[in-house]
């Protein structure tokens, strides 16, 4: 039987961990996880949240036979009061040999259902997770971290963007040199992270400050102190301001930066990057992962 790159993982919640005022990890146990894809760092998945009776409709996510394209088609088509919502997050540790993942959630309230389902989880609460199939010979995707043979890097994003960067951080090389950059909410929101030596971590405070304040003024410092020398000399305009998502297939010489969370910060950064640094776009990989003021579309 061939297998679809993606599939529906019928979970639990196992354990949760309040790693800091804005931090749950949430460990995920089930059977079907033995099969799940284990590349890490930036991998991304989908949570199908129940609705708020706890169920969840089925449009056939279940049978392995369909495709995701398939059963998407059908869940948009889905009435309001029966298309359970969908958030895209990404997997902070995939453990298939004890059918386990973990997923960190930065928690902002009850709003979004994925942040509100995550705020009243309890141990044992049903949670169906759609990621890669490790049996598929097809690739899955979903991973934009390709520094390819870079020796540099620079690493932003906002707490949306912390998971994936912790792990990120902790498959880097132990030679490579760079700088990362984690704007969360408090102070108390710095977690541990292991870096090689020559990596600087720096989680970055609001502490009331505007989303992406504290975040752009770090990058913009970390260019001020960047050595010309490592300078590309390929001065290109990144292009449609509207795009929220590029990810190189092939990186320009020795440098790397990788730029997650809110997309208008991410895009101003980007633009800052290219257009006053004089760095290739073709060494850069940007992901609006939302939009400040607008719900996510799954």
């Amino acid at each position: 039987m061939s297998h679809h790159p993606y599939r529906t993982f019928r979970t639990t919640v196992a354990r949760i961990d309040r790693l800091s005022p804005s931090f749950t990890r949430i460990t995920l146990a089930g059977d079907d996880l033995t099969h799940f894809g284990t590349d890490g760092l930036d991998q991304r998945i989908k949570l199908i949240v129940p609705l708020a009776d706890g169920t969840v409709t089925d449009v056939g996510q279940f049978d392995e036979s369909q495709s995701m394209t398939q059963w998407y088609r059908r869940w948009r088509e889905l009435p309001d009061e029966q298309r359970n919502p969908i958030r895209t997050y990404t997997i902070r540790s995939p453990r298939p040999v004890d059918r386990e993942i973990d997923i960190d959630f930065a928690l902002h309230g009850t709003d979004g259902p994925a942040s509100a389902w995550a705020t009243d989880a309890q141990v044992g609460d049903p949670l169906f997770v759609v990621g890669p199939d490790s049996r598929s010979e097809e690739p899955a995707g979903g991973i934009e971290w390709k520094p390819g043979a870079a020796t540099s890097v620079l690493i932003a994003g906002d707490e949306t963007a912390a998971p994936a960067i912790c792990s990120i951080v902790e498959s880097l090389p132990a030679d490579i040199t760079g700088e990362v950059c984690i704007e969360v909410p408090t102070e108390a929101d710095a977690l541990p992270l292991a870096a090689p030596e020559g990596v600087r971590v720096r989680w970055l405070a609001r502490s009331g400050a505007a989303h992406g304040v504290r975040l752009s003024a770090a990058v913009h410092d970390w260019g001020r102190q960047r050595s010309a020398a490592s300078a590309a000399v390929d001065l290109a305009e990144p292009g449609d301001d509207e795009v929220l998502w590029e990810v190189p297939d092939a990186v320009a010489g020795g440098e790397y930066a990788w730029l997650a969370g809110e997309a208008g910060t991410i895009t101003a950064l980007r633009r800052h990057l290219v257009r006053d640094l004089g760095i290739d776009r073709r060494s850069i990989a940007f992901m609006g992962y939302w939009r400040q003021g607008r719900a996510e579309g799954a």
